[in-house]
């Protein structure tokens, strides 16, 4: 029920999963005929709804038979095998945290999120949001939960990691920045390659961007800004005259590729990392075909036992000593 375009969009979404990647999907709201034509998809009856802009925490401790919470519930109770939304971000983290649990060994989940590349995999940026403050011990389990999901979803075997900061040179950066700088390039298992700078999101330099949840929202949120005010300056000029409409006209063909690698609804969603089950947080604009990624993905990563590998990456040993 969560999301701009809920429950219109998530529902065609879920169809067109259920239709076109054969995923047997559960939809989690009101059973009561306000979620439209489901055509034959099963409904968790779920009569409460947690808004966009209501505080996550509270109304995830006092909205029990929301979607969102009975989404989570659905995942603990392996009545469901993974959890998509596209709503309240921060409740859908604090649902999938409160009812699925912590990952042993995790000190913060921290959040995922697929930058796309044209003409390669896309790179994923974590955290994006999760955690406003963290030290770099947590940075470094970012990176291995990162390290993780690479491997599960993209086959490779070593991905390159690297910081996010303000210039390439190791003395670069804020005190975290330095001293995770200094932590990650002693640490086996993660292919710690160096720093890189805003610049560098979109090109594919690394398949791993490591940063803190304020630091990595932002840099998301300037990036979706920057896109759609180029988007829409694009569409203006191609209006301005007829010779501009023609050659519009001449190079949609030619761009169609570019757009399509790297329109973000084609990613899947972001995935929250550290907690006992797959959880998938969509845009909250999110439209049927971003949902239909997102579920995808989610079915995906079950099948690669994501968990399972992001548990082995931390290991109860390496997060035990961590502050939570």
């Amino acid at each position: 029920m969560g999301g701009d375009r809920a429950p219109r969009e998530i529902v065609a979404g879920a169809l067109l999963a259920r239709d076109e990647l054969g995923i047997d999907v559960l939809l989690v709201g009101p059973d009561d005929g306000s979620l439209g034509d489901t055509r034959g998809l099963a409904v968790l009856d779920a009569r409460e709804v947690i808004t966009m802009d209501e505080d996550p925490a509270r109304a995830v401790r006092t909205k029990k038979d929301s979607s969102l919470v009975r989404c989570a519930e659905a995942v603990r109770d392996n009545q469901a095998s993974a959890m998509v939304s596209a709503g309240n971000t921060g409740a859908a983290m604090a649902s999938a945290l409160l009812r699925m649990g912590r990952i042993t060994g995790v000190a913060r989940p921290a959040i995922a999120t697929p930058l796309p590349v044209y003409g390669a995999h896309p790179s994923i940026l974590i955290d994006a949001g999760a955690n406003a403050e963290c030290t770099p011990d947590w940075l470094l389990q970012f990176a291995q939960m990162a390290t993780a999901y690479v491997r599960a979803r993209y086959v490779i075997a070593e991905p390159s990691v690297a910081l996010l900061s303000i210039g390439e040179e190791p003395t670069k950066g804020n005190a975290l920045v330095k001293e995770s700088h200094e932590l990650f390039a002693r640490t086996d298992g993660v292919n710690f390659i160096g720093n890189v700078e805003g610049r560098d999101l979109l090109l594919g330099k690394a398949d791993i961007i490591v940063t803190d949840g304020f630091t990595g929202n932002v840099a998301l949120k300037s990036l979706e800004g920057a896109v759609a005010t180029f988007n829409s300056m694009l569409r203006a000029a191609v209006h301005t005259t007829l010779a501009a409409r023609l050659a519009g006209m001449m190079l949609r063909p030619a761009l169609a590729p570019y757009v399509r690698s790297v329109d973000p609804e084609n990613t899947g969603g972001a995935m929250l990392l550290g907690v006992e089950g797959v959880c998938i947080i969509s845009h909250g604009s999110s439209s049927a075909r971003a949902i239909k990624h997102a579920i995808g993905a989610a079915n995906e990563m079950v099948s690669h036992q994501l968990v399972e590998q992001v548990r082995q990456a931390i290991g109860p040993s390496r997060g035990a000593n961590l502050s939570t």
